[in-house]
């Protein structure tokens, strides 16, 4: 019994602790607390994971509708309330139907108890005498101490439903998706069916053998006089009907994951503890995360040239395919509110947003351009989209080029941001020293080395999703550092608070002006560069800003953007990195599933506004030519742009009653 339950909980839950039950301690008759899941909760309060070496939440039986029970009486021991803990009719029966050859067990409820109970002291794996007479006595000892009511309610708890799940409870959320006290008979006839075969006889994967042994509990309690024979008839008509990805924890159990790993590095035991964990997941944002990313690969696998392996036609088990992460934070806050790691977890628990390190490409671009306003170069400063050729110690060049191969020559600074010129910003990282870059990475959220090298301006050293995520928090919040934080707080079954992270300290990463400019510049890459595409998603009376990413062979590619609500992140690409396809880029792949995300969540929403921080001057000026507008610029060619005061073009027609002087630009770090 405790074996196949191992087993089963290392099919259902890798990533779970994955320790055998803790020795009971007392007498083998004596009832135990058995362990209890913790249960992890979204913002809104609703129940997402649980985490536990055995999922099982203890219920009392008062709470359950009588015919729980007595399904469970009815199918297991129908002399329950009649022995004293070892049934001596049914096992003479037994006996009497090993003589003819046809063996069968007679154990009672109570003794199929102390055994689950006490595995320790009673291996019911063993087949022998001496176990059966121990096993006896136990049972006896029981009864004398306990209530029929207490016996029933604890075996109802301790009973294996196969995949981890013990107890009734947690077997009525999984398969059912519903607590236990709402069971219908039907549903509490076959969880009844289980116990003499969890795996056998799962309603979710073998609806029609569960429903044929089901119907049988519904006979016994019909001859019991449980329930009269029209309730079993119309109960027996019922289709087994389990829920879909039966289990609380398919909602984000990658984000239950970390949840279990912070709680766990905080000393609580969420373990066995049965402890409440109040995060910060938003359950629609989840979900839409979910959807995106499921929809977006697979369609990405049906392009035309995809020539790998795709997720319907790979091998069993097999996780060779292409992956994708999510993470979507709070960019005030820095909570996360939406996290998918990868396509499947039960076949790949690993966690790609949080832990996969992999090249942003132009993605990391925006925090080299930080760098540039902040050292007083204005958003439509000329720069040179042109071919480099740059000695390396090695006595190698690095010759960036760019994804269309192509070189467009003049443009100004956002000109470059919104089509994503690479050598600009190799230029830039080189004449504000790579060290400086890497510093206000860190400062802005990225733990992960940033080498001092030309190629890092264009996202060559490797981070993990979250960190850059966390870095463009940043510029969506006018500057402030972020940390992600998880969880609110751990309660234990009494409901007092054991454990609340302690939220860091806030600091300033950016200057808001310079964090403004640089988000605005970015609002014209979702607008007209390259990742056009989430306006395909998005109405424009939701304001978007982001950037794509692309590396080279076309290996990974990225978008990471942002709203007043909200910053997130799409990662895609293979495990062991390789082409996805010919032409594979953020701004076709990885932007649509932002995109897609952000509608489904703002479905109903209304969405703020981004409004300038005292400081700035703002003027019209002609895309073209970077100058100011005159009477003579078409209107298609005027937009709006900031300036930090001192670096504005001459002539710019400004209010000086706007200028709240904040003193030096200074970064934080």
């Amino acid at each position: 019994m405790l074996r196949s339950a191992t087993i089963a909980l290392l099919l259902a839950a890798p990533a779970a602790l994955l320790a055998q039950a803790q020795p009971s301690t007392g007498e083998p008759w004596q009832l135990v607390q058995p362990p209890q899941s913790s249960l992890v909760y979204a913002r809104d309060g609703s129940l997402i994971g649980e985490i536990g070496r055995e999922w099982r939440t203890s219920v009392s039986i008062r709470t359950l509708p009588k015919y729980v029970g007595q399904a469970f009486v009815a199918i297991e021991d129908k002399r329950f309330y009649q022995h004293n803990g070892v049934d001596v009719i049914g096992v003479a029966a037994a006996l009497k139907d090993a003589m003819l050859g046809n063996a069968r067990g007679a154990s009672t409820i109570t003794q199929q108890l102390v055994g689950n109970m006490h595995p320790d002291q009673i291996d019911r794996r063993d087949k022998g005498a001496g176990r059966k007479i121990r096993e006896q006595e136990a049972a006896r000892e029981m009864e004398r101490h306990y209530t029929k009511e207490q016996i029933l309610e604890a075996y109802l708890n301790q009973i294996n439903f196969a995949h981890g799940w013990y107890g009734i409870d947690a077997a009525a959320r999984h398969y059912f998706g519903k607590p236990a006290s709402k069971l219908t008979l039907a549903e509490a006839a076959s969880l009844a069916a289980m116990p003499q075969s969890p795996v056998g006889f799962d309603p979710a994967r073998f609806p029609d053998r569960n429903r044929t042994r089901r119907n049988t509990v519904l006979a016994l309690m019909a001859d019991q006089g449980y329930i009269t024979k029209q309730l079993a008839d119309a109960a027996a008509a019922e289709p087994v009907a389990t829920v879909a990805a039966a289990g609380m924890s398919a909602t984000a159990p990658y984000f239950v994951d970390v949840v279990r790993q912070q709680a766990e590095r905080a000393g609580v035991p969420v373990g066995n503890g049965g402890y409440h964990i109040y995060t910060t997941l938003d359950p629609a944002l989840q979900r839409a995360a979910t959807v995106a990313l499921v929809e977006g690969t697979a369609a990405v696998e049906l392009r035309p040239g995809y020539k790998h392996q795709t997720y319907t036609n790979r091998p069993k088990g097999s996780p060779d395919y292409l992956q994708g992460a999510v993470v979507a934070l709070d960019p005030v806050t820095g909570e996360v509110r939406a996290l998918v790691g990868g396509r499947n977890y039960q076949e790949s628990p690993f966690d790609r947003a949080v832990l996969a390190q992999r090249q942003p490409g132009s993605s990391f671009k925006p925090i080299v351009y930080a760098l540039a306003i902040a050292d007083s170069t204005p958003p439509n400063a000329i720069v040179q989209d042109t071919a480099l050729k740059i000695p390396l110690p090695t006595g190698q060049f690095y010759e960036p080029g760019n994804s269309d191969n192509k070189f467009l020559g003049a443009m100004t600074l956002r000109e470059a941001l919104t089509k994503s010129r690479n050598p600009v910003a190799v230029q830039l990282g080189m004449k504000l020293g790579m060290d400086s870059v890497a510093g206000l990475a860190r400062a802005m959220g990225i733990q992960s080395p940033i080498a001092p090298v030309p190629s890092s301006a264009i996202g060559a050293s490797v981070l993990r999703p979250i960190e850059l995520v966390t870095a463009y928090a940043a510029f969506d919040n006018l500057g402030s550092s972020v940390e992600p934080s998880f969880i609110h707080r751990v309660e234990d079954r009494a409901g007092k608070t054991v454990w609340k992270p302690t939220p860091a300290a806030p600091s300033l990463a950016l200057d808001p002006r310079v964090a403004f400019i640089v988000r605005d510049m970015m609002r014209d890459v979702v607008e007209r560069g390259t990742a056009t595409a989430v306006r395909r998603y998005l109405p424009v009376t939701i304001p978007v800003a982001g950037k794509t990413g692309t590396t080279n062979d076309n290996t990974d590619v990225w978008f990471v953007g942002m709203t007043p609500e909200i910053v997130a992140g799409v990662w895609l690409g293979f495990d062991r990195p390789k082409t996805i396809t010919p032409g594979a880029a953020g701004g076709s792949l990885a932007a649509p599933i932002f995109g897609a995300m952000l509608q489904r969540w703002y479905a109903g929403k209304t969405a703020g506004s981004w409004e300038p921080p005292a400081g700035l001057v703002s003027g019209e000026l002609d895309r073209e030519t970077g100058m100011v507008a005159d009477a003579l610029t078409p209107p298609e060619r005027r937009y709006t742009e900031y300036f930090l005061e001192g670096t504005e073009p001459p002539g710019l027609q400004w209010d000086p009653w706007r200028l709240i002087e904040l003193g030096p630009v200074g970064l934080a770090f």
